[in-house]
């Protein structure tokens, strides 16, 4: 290639940009608004301090290897967030292809057939008329010059979109993690009121038991020991109750963990220490909108659409492209590789909309409805997080309470029942206030019980709302 030519192509180019711009003076910009607007993180009441990341494994604080092996399972296996993790690849990829095109695009292209030229066209005779094989074969690039940013804007638009699809993963992660910890929890509570069953069925025997001598002795009638009898089978009652209870918080953990009822381990007494201190913060943190990756996610979806729509509106401009092709061209195959049949050419390619019948206006009103979507989704992602870290503060503070409360009834009713069996022993008492003494102990014990596990639960759930072991820097 000469100078002369490479004076002529940038001459050619020059000519095209310039064209381009003064083109651009012709093209109306679109007139749209969005309405939506992000919630003021201002008015969200969050003024504790930034609390501190709990472990990675945060469910190794309650102490039960168990968990950790069914939590570990369920992240290996689980169908939701195998599903999420394809997701973020494919999100990935698609943010390759778009930063791709960014760049110069250079194909091999070859072809032979055989055609008829015209005899009115530029080829003269003797092959305009006649019928003879063409050949060619050619390097072609082909480089889309970005002057108004739209190439640009969709690599944002689809680097954030991956962003936000590895958060959707983390959010699947943290939540199965949550989900496991609670239907383990749920498991343990049954067990832990089949033992409260158990215990009773055990009293209400001995009680049976000493019915029935007072009844041989004539102290007491068959009124005395049928109530005994009935007391006796309403705990085998309970003791189903609760069995059944476990079975269905094992068929719930096999499908997190990603098997069957039927083939999942089976599963020993819980050591679970209900009592564990969760890192958990007094108030609301400071921080609470940056842990959480499902608000992450609904942040970088309203940066995804803001690209989406300035790539909209970059389309009302013309597209300017260089392309230039090099390669060998010939009339007849066995001429194709000789030297004189080399060519090349080189020069800009202009695309300005002219009429598309409304066609890119409705699109850029989308971006524009479809930016309002997104803000509209990370405003409700903001509240729910608001609402969801209040709930179970106040939940897991009323807990605290009732516990303390409890405790002081629980000692009194079996002291009372202690009294009272007791008393009943000694033929100073009736069964009736051996009973009520017992129902009494019993429901504290159920109480105390279920007050427990609702404790756990609701730190379990307090510590995904602020985000679990979520620790991502905002992209940049």
């Amino acid at each position: 290639m000469n100078t002369s030519c490479l004076d002529a192509g940038r001459r050619t180019a020059t000519l095209a940009m310039a064209t381009a711009i003064a083109l651009t003076a012709c093209v109306s910009d679109p007139v749209t608004s969005v309405l939506e607007q992000p919630v003021a993180t201002a008015d969200l009441a969050l003024t504790g301090p930034a609390r501190p990341v709990p472990a990675e494994a945060w469910w190794h604080a309650l102490h039960d290897p168990q968990l950790d092996q069914l939590i570990a399972t369920a992240l290996a296996r689980n169908p939701s967030l195998a599903g999420s993790l394809t997701r973020v690849r494919i999100a990935q990829e698609q943010a390759a292809m778009a930063g791709a095109a960014e760049s110069p695009q250079v194909t091999l292209d070859g072809f032979g057939y055989r055609q008829r030229f015209s005899e009115n066209y530029i080829i003269p005779p003797p092959y305009g008329g006649g019928t003879y094989w063409e050949g060619r074969l050619a390097f072609n690039l082909n480089w889309h010059l970005d002057f108004w940013g739209r190439q640009a804007a969709l690599v944002e638009q689809s680097a954030r979109g991956a962003d936000a699809a590895a958060l959707d993963a983390a959010t699947v992660e943290l939540m199965l993690s949550s989900s496991v910890a609670q239907a383990y929890l749920e498991f343990a509570r049954a067990r832990r009121l089949e033992q409260v069953a158990l215990q009773a069925q055990a009293q209400r025997r001995a009680l049976l038991d000493l019915t029935m001598q007072r009844v041989g002795a004539g102290l007491d009638s068959k009124a005395e020991s049928r109530a005994a009898e009935s007391n006796l089978e309403q705990s085998a009652v309970d003791i189903e109750q609760a069995r059944l209870a476990a079975a269905m918080a094992r068929n719930a953990l096999a499908a997190l963990t990603g098997t069957s009822a039927a083939s999942a381990p089976v599963l020993t007494t819980p050591t679970l220490d209900l009592d564990a201190a969760l890192p958990i913060p007094a108030a609301l943190p400071v921080d609470l909108l940056a842990r959480r990756p499902d608000v992450r996610a609904a942040q970088l979806r309203i940066d995804a659409a803001t690209a989406g729509r300035h790539a909209a509106r970059a389309n009302f401009y013309p597209n300017v492209d260089l392309v230039a092709y090099a390669g060998l061209s010939a009339i007849g195959l066995d001429d194709v590789l000789q030297g004189d049949s080399r060519m090349w050419g080189v020069g800009p390619a202009i695309h300005l909309p002219i009429f598309d019948a409304g066609r890119l206006k409705a699109e850029y009103r989308r971006s524009g409805a479809e930016l309002d979507a997104a803000v509209a989704s990370y405003n409700e992602s903001v509240l729910r997080a608001i609402r969801e870290a209040s709930d179970q503060s106040l939940r897991l503070r009323s807990y605290e309470q009732q516990l303390a409360a409890q405790q002081r009834s629980l000692s009194a009713a079996e002291q009372a029942y202690d009294m009272a069996s007791q008393r009943y022993s000694a033929g100073l008492s009736t069964q009736v206030t051996v009973l009520n003494a017992e129902t009494q102990v019993l429901a504290a014990r159920r109480q105390r019980t279920q007050l427990l596990a609702d404790r756990a639960s609701a730190r379990i759930a307090l510590l995904v709302a602020l985000g679990g072991h979520f620790t991502q820097e905002p992209a940049r």
